[in-house]
């Protein structure tokens, strides 16, 4: 058995979906949570729920925005006055930023962007895309611990059957030692809809779109659905949508469950972004289009005809 902590962010006072995914799969292992600033008791009883045994609340000045260095020597700070073997944390945009420094602070191995792994014997074992996603490497982490690993956002799926923890929820003093650059201002976006890199459904267009007035369809499929509205770059560069919403090598990467791809035709660059999903339904006019060779179900057609059909059917389907 290892001992691990695991990193969560916060939106919203929700943790995110990505902690509780990695606490599932942790099972059999005794599992922390650590979180800078405060946490409800709610969330707490939901990581309890998944397995973490002990909620650490890091508290201290000015840690009440995000600094890479703040949160790092924070949590380094913590991590010393513990016996972790690992730590994991979302390969989120935050934790791509200060992961790999904290990982520097103890001269230890980080292994990033993980979208699977075990743990037998308390030994981690993980699978990484690599070269864009064209191929999938094993990989395991030498040298000095605690070892270091982030996870790609809905690559792990939930636990359907969860080991409870339990939960024990404590303050724990956090320095964030001296800051060079920090963040004054967040700006929060007008939209309320779930990010790309965690949403569970994301239905995204491509040039074929033809402006941005005709992501509309999009939309209205994806609010029945409740999904996420992605876009290519093709789209982005042809100005339909902002690069916010772009999907691939020098978008975002993402793994939902389904993922709806109209009238994208599947460039290698776009597919490096979201080859991981776990069902990809793609509708081209085009039955020769590269997406073709990655979907699990194709629609060769207009999509301007097929999607208000899909969009009507999946509002019967769910009684909306």
């Amino acid at each position: 058995m290892a001992n691990v902590l695991v990193f969560t962010e916060l939106h919203d006072g929700h943790v995110k979906p990505v902690t509780l995914e990695i606490l599932g799969k942790l099972a059999g292992q005794s599992a922390d949570v650590a979180v800078i600033g405060d946490i409800g008791a709610d969330q707490v009883a939901e990581l309890a729920k998944f397995g973490a045994q002990n909620v650490h609340k890091i508290k201290g000045a000015n840690l009440d925005k995000y600094s890479p260095e703040g949160y790092t020597n924070a949590l380094a700070d913590f991590i010393k006055s513990k016996s972790y073997d690992y730590v994991f944390a979302g390969a989120t945009s935050m934790g791509k930023d200060f992961l790999p420094r904290l990982a520097s602070k103890f001269d230890a191995g980080l292994a990033s962007d993980v979208t699977n792994f075990t743990m037998d014997g308390g030994v981690f074992a993980g699978t990484r895309p690599f070269f864009s996603g064209k191929c999938l490497a094993k990989v395991e982490i030498t040298g000095p611990k605690p070892h270091f690993v982030s996870i790609r956002p809905n690559a792990l799926g939930m636990t359907a059957n969860p080991t409870a923890g339990a939960g024990a929820a404590a303050d724990a003093a956090g320095n964030a030692g001296e800051i060079r650059a920090m963040i004054k201002e967040i700006v929060k976006a007008a939209s309320t809809k779930t990010d790309l890199t965690e949403a569970n459904i994301i239905v995204t267009g491509g040039r074929a779109m033809k402006n941005a007035e005709n992501f509309k369809i999009l939309e209205q499929m994806a609010d029945v659905l409740g999904a996420t509205v992605g876009a290519s770059r093709a789209a982005v560069d042809s100005g339909f949508a902002p690069h916010a919403m772009q999907v691939g090598q020098t978008g975002k990467t993402v793994a939902p469950s389904l993922y709806i791809a109209c009238g994208v035709s599947g460039a290698i660059q776009h597919l490096a972004g979201m080859r991981t999903s776990k069902v990809i339904v793609a509708i081209n006019t085009d039955p020769d289009a590269p997406i073709f060779t990655k979907a699990d179900y194709g629609i060769v057609g207009d999509l301007f005809q097929i999607v208000p059909i899909m969009t009507e059917e999946f509002k019967k389907l769910l009684g909306k």
